[in-house]
């Protein structure tokens, strides 16, 4: 059985803190893949400015260009409606197959409130969710996740990463200050940012970044 990595989010921009998550957990599960999956729009910030798809998705593939191990899907973008991570995970499950077991990769802060995502004992039986670390967020107690929902017990895995506190919303406020951005995205990321005039804005700098779909 192939075992497929999944990290959803905004990636508005995509950065080191999101690249070195899935290379950890790629490295510590021994995952024969992740894929990077933007969201359309998150659920939980369908309020947020978001910037166009076709720059998020564009971002992500110079970031992952260099690594076998990492590839995109745009499930999410080509598909109406908000990207709940059910739908999300439904659909990657159909498309490869039941010899396909898939890994969804989340931070704290949003495992902390898995019981309040849509479906929730779906998406623990469609996929084993992964916990990483990212500060300034505390390790989530599994207990007494399980606790508030049963049937979570052996479905998680949690895996430390090195402490980068880096965010996209801190990005996008750094290009609107006119601050560096350098050694906190790939340079390709960073030459994208500044050719297509993104995050100049005060509106979209004082954004909040959408967290993983959920």
């Amino acid at each position: 059985m192939k075992r497929l990595g999944v990290l959803g989010g905004t990636f508005d921009p995509v950065h080191y803190g999101h690249l070195v998550a899935a290379q950890e957990v790629g490295w510590s599960l021994r995952l024969d893949r992740v894929l990077f999956v933007p969201a359309a729009r998150s659920p939980h910030k369908l309020t947020a400015e978001v910037s166009p798809v076709q720059h998020r998705v564009a971002m992500i593939e110079i970031a992952i260009a260099d690594n076998p191990l990492f590839a995109l899907s745009t499930v999410d973008v080509d598909r109406p409606g908000p990207s709940y991570t059910v739908d999300t995970l439904a659909i990657l499950k159909q498309a490869y197959g039941e010899d396909v077991e898939l890994f969804f990769i989340v931070g704290m802060d949003a495992l902390a409130e898995l019981p309040s995502w849509r479906e929730p004992e779906r998406v623990l039986s469609l996929a084993r969710l992964v916990g990483v670390t990212r500060p300034p967020f505390p390790t989530v107690d599994l207990g007494s996740l399980a606790a508030r929902l049963p049937g979570s017990e052996g479905r998680i895995d949690l895996v430390a990463m090195p402490g980068l506190d880096i965010s996209a919303s801190d990005l996008r406020l750094r290009v609107a200050q006119g601050r560096p951005i350098r050694y906190l995205l790939p340079p390709g990321v960073e030459a994208y940012i500044a050719r297509h005039g993104l995050y100049r804005s005060s509106a979209s700098a004082s954004t909040i970044s959408p967290t993983a779909t959920r």
